[in-house]
């Protein structure tokens, strides 16, 4: 297991992009193992996951839990002394397509409306000509049935991605990738969210300096999806944050529930305290 910061139960792993590379690099050369998951965790799914203990399972049992915010990169450098990169959604599949150019990683996008879904696909190809996209699929926004959930597997099986990313909105592509992670073989799946609709174009990426400063959340609350997420960016955030100092303080314990990394669908629930 990867050294973890205990935020709120949630196990955080300090990681760098360079040591990203060299994980992925690893799990992939076996493309008839099971799959991997990067969580890209942030204080909205932190918040979430203490009333929801399906999605704290799932975050603690991902093969990495990124920190997606600045301001847990910022409290893992200097009050835990580690090196640590941003693992949000956009900037690891950004990351990502640029290593390509020598690793030859091939991508599959799932998830995001039909339109931005393409439009994401074309973006990517256009900012990186190298990069290989092998598929894409936009699910319709009810319930797949198992013969169309079977159908996308085996499309993906057959495609054999090294990258999936998953843009169905949280908490629904944790889910997915929780239910998904021994049916597809050798990739490496990322809960990527709202990165289908930046890159799609449907809404606008904060400027480089304001996600750098922390205050990213501020720009996407006065954007034009105010209406979805208000409560994220209010209640939520006051959430993690109450929390948060009753942890700092010593009023209140968080444990880590930290799944034993299975190797087949028979080991999935096993947990250890910590």
């Amino acid at each position: 297991m990867m050294n973890e910061v205990n935020f709120l139960g949630i196990g955080m792993n300090p990681v760098t992009y360079q040591e990203l590379f060299k994980k992925i690099d690893g799990w992939i050369a076996n493309k008839q193992g099971r799959s991997y998951h990067i969580a890209c965790v942030n204080a909205y799914n932190i918040a979430l996951s203490l009333s929801n203990e399906r999605l704290k399972r799932i975050y603690n049992s991902a093969d990495i839990v990124g920190a997606d915010g600045m301001p847990f990169v910022r409290w893992i450098r200097r009050i835990n002394g580690q090196a640590c990169d941003r693992i949000a959604a956009p900037d690891t599949i950004l990351q990502l397509a640029e290593h390509a150019k020598t690793t030859n990683y091939t991508f599959y996008l799932y998830g995001g409306d039909p339109k931005v879904c393409v439009k994401m696909k074309e973006y990517l190809e256009d900012k990186f000509p190298h990069i290989n996209i092998v598929g894409y699929y936009s699910p319709p926004f009810r319930e797949l049935t198992a013969e169309e959930d079977q159908a996308i597997v085996d499309e993906i099986n057959r495609l054999a991605p090294d990258i999936v990313c998953v843009g169905l909105g949280t908490p629904k592509q944790d889910y997915w990738i929780d239910e998904h992670l021994f049916k597809i073989k050798g990739s490496v799946l990322i809960a990527s969210g709202a990165t289908f609709d930046f890159f799609g174009g449907r809404i606008k990426m904060a400027p480089d300096w304001i996600r750098k400063s922390g205050f990213e959340w501020m720009y996407r609350l006065l954007g034009k999806d105010f209406k979805r997420l208000w409560k994220r960016y209010t209640v939520m955030y006051a959430v993690f944050s109450f929390n948060f100092m009753l942890q700092q303080s010593g009023l209140a314990k968080y444990p880590l529930l930290t799944r034993k990394h299975p190797e087949s669908p028979k080991g999935q629930d096993i947990f250890v305290s910590s």
